[in-house]
C-alpha cells in the first residue's frame, strides 16, 4: 500500500499527489477509501474530511491561490471559537467567477494582499477585515459572539486598539449594509464573555429594552478579597444576571442555590437565565426589568421618557 504524503492539512491537488506517487496508486487509493473527491480538481484523506481546517485548505485548493479565506471561516483559523466552520468562506477578486459547491461559498470582492496572512498554511483574511465582514453580515447574536471571542484572544490592553482597527474597516467597506449594526455590536462587545451563550444573554438583554450591564463583575467580602464574580450586574441597584450553561452548572444546583443566598444576604438579587432563554426571552427580560423598576433604576423608551 503506498503511503500518502502530508499535502495541505490532508488535502491535495490531484495533479500535484498523481505526479507524486503515481496515476495508478492515486486511483487506489480513492478505490479503497483512503482519499476522497472533493472537487475535480482536490482530493483529501477520507480520515479527515470531517476536520475544518482540511476543508478550509480543499477550498484553498480548488478556487486558487487567489483565495482568501473570509469572514467566520478566517476567525476559525484565528482561533476564535465562536465562529461557524461550515460552510468555508472565501474572497475571491471580482476578475474570478464565485465558486458553487455544497459546503463551500465563495464571495467577490477587493482582495488586498496587506490584508492577507497565513496562519497553519493557509491564506485568511487578517482579523480586523474577517470581523468586519461578519460584524456586518452575520446574524446579531452570531456576529456579537464572534466579535466578544476575538476580543478575548487579546490581552486586555490590545482590545480598544483592535476595536478602533475594526471600526475602521467597517467605515471604509465599499458596502454601507449592514454597518450600523456592526457599530452597535462593536459598542457591545468587550471580550468579558465566556462563552456565546453569555454573548447572546447579552444581546437579549440589551435587545429587549433593558440598560447595558456590566459584566464579570466582582463581589468582595470586607477584606476586598472576591468572593464572586456575576455574568452581568447593574451593580448601583445590585440586580445581577447569571447564566446556567447545561454542562457547568447540571448537577450543582443546591451550591448555585447556596451562593445566590449568600449574594442575598449581601444585598444582591440573582435572576438566573439558560438555553430557553435565549429563545423564548420574555421571561429572563420581564423579571429583570421589574427587579431594576423596583430598584429604583430608571429605564427609557425610545422617546426618551422614563418607564418608572
Amino acid at each position: 500500500m503506498t503511503s500518502l504524503p502530508h499535502g495541505l492539512h490532508g488535502a491535495h491537488l490531484r495533479s500535484d499527489l498523481a505526479a507524486l506517487i503515481g496515476r495508478g496508486a492515486l486511483r487506489a487509493a480513492l478505490r479503497e477509501g483512503r482519499l476522497t473527491s472533493f472537487s475535480r480538481t482536490v482530493v483529501v484523506e477520507a480520515r479527515r474530511v470531517g476536520e475544518f481546517h482540511t476543508r478550509a485548505a480543499a477550498a484553498l485548493l480548488t478556487v486558487g491561490d487567489t483565495a482568501v479565506l473570509s469572514g467566520q471561516s478566517a476567525l476559525a483559523v484565528h482561533g476564535c471559537a465562536a465562529a461557524e466552520t461550515a460552510p468555508v468562506h472565501l474572497l475571491v477578486p471580482y476578475t474570478r467567477r464565485t465558486y458553487r459547491r455544497t459546503g463551500l461559498v465563495t464571495h467577490q470582492g477587493t482582495v488586498d494582499g496587506a490584508d492577507v496572512d497565513a496562519v497553519a498554511g493557509l491564506r485568511v483574511h487578517v482579523p480586523q477585515a474577517a470581523l468586519a465582514e461578519v460584524l456586518c453580515r452575520g446574524s446579531r447574536r452570531t456576529a456579537l459572539a464572534c466579535a466578544d471571542a476575538t476580543l478575548r484572544l487579546l490581552a486586555e490592553h490590545e482590545r480598544e486598539a483592535f476595536r478602533t482597527l475594526v471600526a475602521g474597516r467597517v467605515d471604509r467597506r465599499p458596502d454601507i449594509r449592514g454597518r450600523r449594526q456592526a457599530h452597535e455590536l462593536l459598542t457591545l462587545a468587550s471580550g468579558l464573555a465566556e462563552s456565546p451563550a453569555e454573548s447572546g444573554v447579552l444581546l437579549t438583554l440589551v435587545d429587549g429594552g433593558l440598560p447595558v450591564p456590566e459584566q464579570q463583575v466582582p463581589v468582595l467580602d470586607h477584606r476586598g478579597v472576591v468572593l464572586y464574580r456575576l455574568d452581568f450586574a447593574w451593580r448601583e441597584v445590585r440586580v445581577a444576571v447569571e447564566y446556567d450553561g447545561y454542562r457547568w452548572h447540571e448537577g450543582r444546583r443546591d451550591s448555585d442555590a447556596a451562593r445566590d443566598e449568600d449574594l442575598r444576604r449581601r444585598g444582591w438579587t440573582v435572576v438566573r437565565a439558560d438555553a430557553r432563554d435565549l429563545v423564548e426571552p420574555a421571561r429572563l427580560r420581564s423579571e429583570v426589568r421589574e427587579l431594576l423598576r423596583r430598584r429604583g433604576l430608571p429605564l427609557w423608551n425610545g422617546s426618551g421618557d422614563s418607564r418608572v
